[in-house]
């Protein structure tokens, strides 16, 4: 199943002329790991969709917050050396953060992400970089048996963002039936 530009935007309606800029690299993501099928596709657009403000954001916005200075330093991320935290901030339309996921991400998709990790700020490596995260996660498993609570705690830790990522999911299951 691929999605077209205008279902995205359907699902998506702020994200405007993204969703033609991202609905090839969103196919594409989607064939590699087997993101297919009605169930698998609103899942993974409605979650890229909140985490994403609906394509419109590829870069985690800084402030510092308090939450990300507490990126700086985490041994869990790999954030080693100075001024990780914000070089390693959250990337990607599910929104890749740390050290150590910068390394396996890259590993996976053959990209030197410690150098460059601006890379997952491009359509096509924003969207393989969150169709491999939801990999790694076994979420199309949870697709498959509608556990999108679950998919929500397995990319967040917990349910931040659960009403409007449902909103999207409601949405989403709709516009591809």
């Amino acid at each position: 199943m691929r999605i077209s530009a205008q279902q995205l935007l359907r699902i998506l309606p702020n994200a405007g002329a993204n969703a033609g800029v991202f609905t090839p690299a969103l196919n594409t993501a989607m064939g590699r790991y087997q993101i297919l099928g009605v169930r698998r596709v609103a899942a993974f657009i409605a979650q890229v969709g909140h985490e994403s403000g609906q394509l419109r954001y590829v870069r985690e916005l800084w402030g510092p917050t308090p939450v990300q200075s507490r990126y700086e330093g985490r041994a869990d991320l790999g954030n080693t050396e100075p001024g990780d935290g914000s070089r390693f901030r959250g990337r990607g339309l599910i929104q890749i953060t740390g050290r150590v996921n910068y390394a396996e991400c890259g590993e996976a998709l053959d990209l030197d992400l410690i150098s460059n990790p601006q890379m997952l700020e491009q359509p096509e490596w924003a969207a393989k970089s969150a169709a491999w995260f939801w990999s790694i996660r076994d979420l199309n498993a949870l697709a498959d048996v509608g556990a999108f609570d679950k998919i929500t705690r397995r990319i967040n830790g917990g349910q931040n963002g659960a009403a409007d990522r449902r909103v999207l999911y409601e949405r989403a299951l709709g516009v591809l039936a």
